[in-house]
């Protein structure tokens, strides 16, 4: 299998964290030997994911594994998001047809609807709950019943404090930013420069209208002009940044660099052949065009654990078990007989949607409860660590 030089700096990393864990590798039965990289890194995520006989790892080689997934991930997105310079509009909307599953393609596409008839809504119009999902930030207030959809898709802002509190206290001046980005028509970098001017101003003063030293984050701005214009923009957090700029051959940007995001990354998308071609016919066709820049953001890795991140999802089954029994479980005693934790474990493992390497843990779970977690608390753990 040749590589590119990009492939080989992955494929180094892969090395290095592999052998750490080379004795629990070779317990596993290797049945798919694939030929090309992409699918190579594909199925040792998916071995780790799945084949990997956790109780043998020790604490320690955890995050290794989590390294090793990680690097593996960024092996996929890479090579994946490196042929969109070349994809034409067919394989770009075949692509997302074939992975729809794994990229909760449904749910983001219901994102996307939803804030299609409000565009034209001053943010300040808005309510708060549509307000707080326009700009990426998903809460237990969010009735799964009318926000059908993970908020956080395509970006989530809720750790930027800063920006939260700014939209919270002068959302009229964001919505006049983003009044220079018309709704129709061609994004010019006359309109975008408009509107980063407008976006840097509001951050010039603090939420008490003080003078202050806080930069405008460009990750959050990336948020409000793809929900703006999803076929003129895409939501970057800093990690796709990374990636992205390495497939695109793009100098690498940061969090505060609008000139690059514009000059780097929307040109280089630009001159795309899919972002170029007509408008296709057929109604799913035209729906994925009409948001294709947003869309970017699925050629980043996701296998079949990717859906169950969805904030919708999470809440809708809280909702659906009782919050009062989630907080029972939550309040368990810190220190249980080996018995009383086997029960709270196979009892919790009887769920069908759990992933096959949580039930796969069952002796690490039941450790863990052991020593005071809860079994969702456990659970969620490993599903932050190898998920």
């Amino acid at each position: 299998m040749g590589l590119s030089d990009s492939e080989n700096i992955i494929y180094q990393q892969v090395l290095k964290h592999v052998t750490d864990i080379s004795l629990n590798l070779m317990a596993v039965k290797v049945e798919e030997r694939p030929d090309d990289f992409t699918s190579w890194c594909r199925e040792l995520h998916r071995l780790c994911a799945d084949k990997l006989n956790y109780d043998l790892l020790e604490p320690e080689q955890l995050p290794v594994v989590k390294k090793l997934q990680a690097t593996l991930e960024k092996g996929v997105s890479g090579n994946q998001l490196k042929m969109l310079r070349i994809t034409p509009w067919p394989m770009f909307a075949g692509f997302i047809e074939e992975q729809k599953d794994v990229i909760s393609l449904d749910e983001r596409l219901r994102l996307l609807n939803f804030f299609e008839p409000l565009k034209e809504t001053p943010l300040q119009e808005l309510s708060n709950l549509d307000r707080l999902a326009f700009i990426g930030k998903h809460t237990s207030d969010h009735a799964p019943s009318t926000y059908d959809f993970d908020a956080e898709f395509f970006v989530s802002t809720k750790t930027n404090r800063l920006f939260q509190q700014q939209v919270e206290q002068r959302a009229s001046e964001f919505a006049d930013a983003l009044a220079h980005i018309p709704l129709t028509g061609e994004v010019t970098l006359k309109d975008y420069q408009a509107f980063v001017s407008a976006y840097k101003a509001i951050f010039a003063l603090d939420v008490d209208r003080q003078p202050s030293t806080e930069k405008a984050p460009l990750i959050p701005a990336t948020r409000l002009l793809a929900m703006r214009r999803p076929d003129q923009f895409m939501a970057m957090s800093a990690t796709k940044f990374d990636v992205l700029c390495s497939a695109f051959g793009c100098t690498r940007i940061g969090n505060y660099d609008f000139d690059g995001y514009w000059h780097e990354v929307i040109a280089t998308m630009r001159t795309c052949p899919w972002w170029m071609a007509p408008e296709p016919e057929g109604d799913n066709e035209q729906q994925l065009w009409k948001y294709r820049a947003a869309l970017v953001e699925v050629f980043h890795f996701a296998d079949q654990y990717s859906p169950q991140s969805s904030n919708y999802l999470r809440l809708k089954e809280r909702i659906a078990n009782g919050n009062k029994a989630t907080s029972q479980r939550s309040n368990v005693a810190r220190k249980r007989t080996k018995e009383s934790a086997e029960q709270i474990v196979d009892h919790r493992l009887q769920d069908e949607e759990l992933p096959e390497f949580i039930k796969n843990k069952r002796d690490a779970l039941i450790e863990s409860v052991k020593n005071g977690k809860s079994v969702d608390e456990a659970i969620k753990l490993y599903q932050a660590i190898f998920g």
